[in-house]
């Protein structure tokens, strides 16, 4: 097992960095998601609205954050805006507002999709019992679009978190730039590190994003049976 490369994980304290990228790593997945998921279902609502403006608006908003690739819009904000716009973030804070956004594109998306989807039947129930436009979101439209959205969501947040590999472009201390840095410095010692390395960063991946995957799929099984019963 000499030499074998696995030893780079336990040697010093390689371990502990790899475990400190992957907490960076959550954590700029974790806040973007919040606050992407939270602007998104506003965005998602008002794109339902009868406003041809504000539905084109943000319909060119959505249209960007799928053209435009994620490493182009990393660098855009990190590199260019701050000479353009003279306003310098830090790594972390620039990621977390890419992915953010882009979430919320994503998101508004799924939510828009969800409301138009629940039954015409069920807008005509609350308008006779009433209820003005806010009304129906509230107690019949956003009710009803949850479990329609759900997975869907859960989708969209492992492709967030899987994305997150793109970080170490404009040098975030994630797991993957940790993981890369690991292996150059024990290239010679451990001249197959990468594998041990890489292959440890691929089962925490794993770990994270699997359940998510397999909870969206039951929860889009359920759905169907509901509706066929």
């Amino acid at each position: 097992m000499a030499h074998s490369g696995i030893e780079v994980l336990l040697e010093g304290q390689n371990f502990a960095r790899l475990i400190g990228g992957l907490e960076t790593t959550i954590a700029i997945a974790f806040v973007a998601l919040i606050c992407g998921l939270a602007l998104g279902l506003i965005l998602g609502v008002l794109r339902t609205l009868k406003n041809r403006v504000l539905r084109l608006v943000l319909r060119l908003y959505l249209e960007f954050f799928r053209i435009v690739p994620t490493v182009v819009l990393l660098f855009l904000f990190y590199y260019i805006l701050p000479k353009t716009a003279g306003v310098n973030l830090p790594a972390n804070e620039v990621a977390t507002l890419v992915f953010a956004l882009w979430t919320a594109a994503e998101m508004s998306d799924i939510v828009r999709g969800a409301l138009i989807s629940v039954p015409k039947h069920q807008l005509e129930s609350g308008l006779a019992i009433g209820l003005n436009r806010w009304q129906l979101y509230r107690y019949i439209l956003i009710p009803q679009a949850v479990s329609l959205e759900i997975p869907a969501t859960i989708n969209l947040m492992t492709r967030v978190i899987k994305t997150t590999s793109l970080l170490l472009l404009i040098s975030v201390a994630d797991v993957i730039n940790v993981g890369q840095t690991i292996v150059e410095a024990n290239s010679k010692q451990y001249p197959n590190s990468v594998f041990w390395i890489y292959g440890f960063i691929f089962v925490m991946y794993f770990v994270i994003d699997y359940p998510l995957s397999w909870w969206a799929t039951r929860m889009n099984r359920r759905r169907l049976e509901r509706v066929n019963d």
